[in-house]
C-alpha cells in the first residue's frame, strides 16, 4: 500500500531512544523479542507500563514518562497502546515517529472500542462469551475490568501461537477497564508526526480493514504481514523489529 506520509525529521546523526507501549490483555514483556533485538543493535529501549485505565490517564501516564527522556524519540504502540501513543505523544517536539503495530489510530473524538472494525471478534460474540467481568476499587460508575476468556485467548487474540504458550498468556494478562475503549481520544499526534503502519492479515481483534483504513488517513508508511495475530508482535518479533527500524531510519 502506497501512502504519503508527512515528511521525515531532518538526520540528527543521534540514535534515538525507543518507547514500546503495550496494549490490552498483555504486558511489557510482549515487547521481549523486539527490545532483545534492538538492544542488540545498540539502542536505548525502554518497554513501559501501560495502565490500561483510561486512555487519558494512561495516556498522561505515559507522556510523563516521555517528557525525562532527551534526544529523538521513536514512538511504538501495541494495540490499544496505538490509541495511547496517538495521545501521549502530543507536543513532545522530541517524538520523530510512530508506530502502530496491529493498533488504534484514533482521531479526535473517537474510541479504542469503536476501531476494532466490524467483522473484529469483539464485535461479533456476545460480552459473555469474550469477558470474564471483575469490579475493581475506584472505577468510575459502571466501569469494571474486563479479563478475555481462555477459549477467546488463544483461538482469536493469539491464534497463531503454540497452544501451550498462549494458554500461559492468557493465564497471566492484565485486566483492562471498559473506561479504556470508552473514554474519547483527544488528540491525534499521526497528523502531524510522521507514522509506520504493521498489520496482520490474521488479526482478529482490530482487523485489517479497520487498520488499513486508519493507516490511509494518517498517510502511515505501511507493512501488511501475511499471516500472524493480533500478537504477531510475539509470536513474529523480527517482523514488527524490522518496520520499529523502518522508523528508526527515518530519523537518524
Amino acid at each position: 500500500m502506497a501512502a504519503t506520509a508527512p515528511a521525515a525529521s531532518p538526520s540528527t546523526g543521534v540514535k534515538p531512544t525507543v518507547v514500546l507501549v503495550h496494549g490490552a490483555w498483555a504486558d511489557a514483556s510482549s515487547w521481549d523479542g523486539e527490545v532483545s533485538a534492538l538492544r542488540k543493535q545498540g539502542y536505548d529501549v525502554r518497554a513501559i507500563a501501560n495502565p490500561l485505565e483510561n486512555l487519558t490517564t494512561d495516556a498522561e501516564y505515559v507522556k510523563s514518562f516521555l517528557s525525562t527522556l532527551s534526544g529523538p524519540i521513536v514512538l511504538a504502540g501495541h494495540s490499544y497502546g496505538g490509541a495511547v501513543i496517538t495521545n501521549a505523544a502530543v507536543d513532545n517536539p522530541n517524538i520523530k515517529a510512530l508506530v502502530y503495530i496491529d493498533a488504534a489510530a484514533p482521531d479526535v473524538g473517537e474510541t479504542n472500542g469503536s476501531l476494532s472494525g466490524a467483522d473484529s471478534v469483539l464485535k461479533t460474540n456476545p460480552d459473555g462469551k469474550l469477558f470474564d467481568k471483575v469490579p475493581y476499587p475506584g472505577a468510575p460508575a459502571g466501569a469494571v475490568d474486563l479479563y478475555l476468556k481462555q477459549d477467546i485467548f488463544v483461538h482469536n487474540f493469539g491464534s497463531d501461537l503454540p497452544p501451550d504458550l498462549a494458554t500461559q498468556l492468557w493465564a497471566t494478562q492484565r485486566a483492562a477497564s471498559t473506561s479504556a475503549f470508552d473514554t474519547p481520544s483527544k488528540y491525534a499526534a499521526w497528523k502531524t508526526i510522521p507514522s509506520w503502519y504493521f498489520i496482520s492479515s490474521g488479526d482478529q481483534i482490530i482487523t485489517p480493514t479497520s487498520e488499513k483504513a486508519m493507516a490511509q488517513r494518517a498517510h502511515s508508511h505501511v507493512t501488511l504481514f501475511d499471516g500472524g495475530s493480533h500478537l504477531t508482535l510475539i509470536s513474529h518479533p523480527d517482523a514488527v523489529t524490522a518496520v520499529i527500524q523502518q522508523a528508526i531510519d527515518s530519523v537518524r
